[in-house]
């Protein structure tokens, strides 16, 4: 999918930035959008030229979640959807598939947060919030549950009753509340938003080296639901062969030879 409708896409060496683009909807997300999103998540993650993905919205708005008419589109149907079958390579849930993504994906998060745009930015593996943005998890207020994920993604990030009462009450948050609990990650003024998420990918990009990026992040996430003996035993035979490859010779002569390593991107030969 290259003729994007509902998002903006570009790629600037090593960032590609994903920018919601139905302002006047506070970027609500249609079925159409979520596809142009993982496309364009896809086109980035398989591009040499990309370290880090970030994620925002135009206009005031983050994103508010499913559009409303797509909501009642959802909420009409009389039998539950099938689930996703037990032995599925495909992740259950909206954005889920980022967490698999082998490179660092960024919400860049300027306005409102809302329902599935909270999802957005949760599936995220890092959160920058401007001062304008809040969030709101809004699915109790609707009938509905701690959907696609929410309920193991937000207590590991502000504990369990934190979560609880996000879910339950449902109160929209600021952003300096959302980054005092563990929510967001950094605040930023408003017109430093996007400099700040490029910010930090161009100097990870300069410092780390994009495999072992992606195997870091495919391990932390892998742990949060092994048992340590079992996170110990994997996390030495990934050590052990990351030894062995040419990105650790070159972060040691690089230390030795007190200048900045020079690692290959993921997909180059």
């Amino acid at each position: 999918m290259s003729d994007y409708t509902d998002i903006e896409f570009e790629i600037a060496d090593p960032v590609a930035i994903i920018r919601l683009n139905r302002p006047e909807k506070l970027n609500a997300f249609t079925h159409h959008t979520l596809a142009e999103i993982r496309s364009a998540v896809e086109v980035a993650a398989n591009d040499t030229r990309v370290v880090g993905i970030i994620i925002t919205g135009n206009g005031r708005g983050f994103c508010s979640g499913l559009d409303s008419q797509t909501l009642l589109e959802v909420t009409s149907r009389k039998e539950p959807a099938a689930a996703t079958p037990a032995d599925s390579d495909e992740l259950p849930g909206i954005f889920s598939y980022l967490l698999e993504v082998p490179k660092p994906v960024i919400a860049a998060v300027n306005g409102v947060a809302a329902g599935g745009g909270l999802i957005l930015a949760l599936m995220s593996d890092l959160r920058i919030a401007s001062r304008n943005a809040s969030f709101i998890t809004v699915f109790l207020k609707r009938g509905l549950i701690s959907e696609h994920g929410s309920s193991w993604l937000l207590p590991r990030l502000v504990g369990t009753s934190r979560a609880l009462d996000l879910l339950w009450m449902s109160d929209r948050i600021d952003a300096e509340t959302a980054a005092d609990i563990g929510l967001v990650d950094k605040l930023t003024e408003p017109e430093q938003l996007l400099d700040t998420a490029r910010d930090y990918l161009t100097r990870l990009a300069a410092t780390s080296a994009p495999a072992a990026i992606a195997e870091t992040k495919r391990l932390v996430y892998r742990h949060q639901g092994t048992t340590y003996t079992q996170a110990l035993r994997e996390a030495e035979v990934s050590t052990n062969r990351f030894v062995t490859l040419p990105d650790a010779a070159e972060g040691a002569a690089a230390l030795v030879e007190k200048r900045a390593p020079n690692f290959k991107r993921l997909g180059e030969e």
